[in-house]
């Protein structure tokens, strides 16, 4: 089994409505030295050995992020 690790956010320019929402609730909270909250997905893909990481982005431009307002970013996990 091959392991990926899949990060997905948002496009610059695109508004975050999650980060924003946790960006004003710590400000709320006191924590004034918050200037900006990004919140994004976190994906671990399990697939068989010999997968190529182009066939795995293929799969995040179909179904695991959306490419008109988001951006991935692919890391293969090493074996433990």
């Amino acid at each position: 089994m091959a392991r990926f690790q899949i990060f997905v956010t948002y496009k610059k320019g695109i508004f975050d409505p999650p980060g924003a929402t946790a960006e004003r609730a710590l400000v709320s909270l006191g924590y004034d030295e918050v200037s900006s909250v990004k919140i994004g997905k976190f994906i671990q893909i399990d697939v068989a050995d010999g997968t190529s990481e182009e066939r795995v982005a293929e799969m995040c431009g179909k179904l695991l992020a959306n490419p008109v307002i988001e951006d991935f970013r692919i890391e293969p996990v090493e074996e433990a």
